[in-house]
């Protein structure tokens, strides 16, 4: 694919340079989303199950941080490396959430744009994943939204000069894949993350999408 033969093909320097982010000592300046954040409840008719928090590292719950970044207020930097994605705010702050990248030989970096949103979307498996997995291959029509859709509760579609990416960030029905690199490539987030990460996105905007190397 080209288009993302050429995200992978875009250097550390160059993005560090774009994204000029720092983090500051989380220890003493994060302020964590209480546990009831990852409760249970009714989301649009499809019940969200409870998240078990506290059997997931404090590193990868949802906080606001002091930030310092180059990058204006609601770009979104995603760490590879360490797992983590940042949406900036004003003021040198940023909400920080824990995530699940792609596993080795699907991980992609580089420059994108939220070019559409979807609340409780349809996955539609690309054809190169159903090739390596022929038992998807009944969901090549789509497959329904609901609680053990891959894309989860919520999916952001990254696109890049127009064209999309076929990358995502997306919610996932399993918890326990936040911080390990298991995906295809895509963003995975616990999905009441990645809910509050939706309802925070300018739909009238190209919201901007850092993808640093891993």
């Amino acid at each position: 694919m080209l288009i993302k033969n050429a995200l992978i093909a875009m250097s550390l320097v160059s993005l560090m340079a774009a994204a000029g982010c720092t983090t500051t000592d989380m220890s003493s300046s994060s302020t964590m989303a209480p546990i009831s954040a990852y409760a249970a409840y009714n989301d649009d008719g499809f019940d969200l199950p409870r998240v078990p928090i506290t059997q997931v590292d404090d590193k990868y719950r949802r906080q606001i941080i002091n930030y310092t970044t180059d990058e204006a207020p609601g770009t979104i930097i995603v760490d590879t490396k360490d797992r983590l994605l940042y949406y900036v705010l004003e003021d040198g702050k940023a909400v920080r959430y824990g995530i699940g990248v792609g596993r080795d030989g699907f991980r992609w970096s580089g420059d994108a744009y939220v070019g559409r949103r979807a609340e409780w979307p349809t996955w539609y498996p690309p054809s190169a994943m159903v090739k390596r997995q022929p038992e998807l291959k009944e969901f090549a029509g789509g497959m329904p939204p609901g609680i053990m859709n891959p894309l989860g509760a919520r999916a952001l579609y990254l696109y890049k000069n127009g064209n999309d990416t076929m990358f995502r960030i997306h919610g996932n029905p399993d918890w326990t894949s936040i911080g390990q690199a298991v995906s295809s490539g895509c963003i995975r987030m616990i999905n009441q993350d990645i809910i509050d990460l939706y309802a925070r996105v300018d739909p009238d905007k190209r919201t901007k999408v850092i993808v640093l190397p891993g």
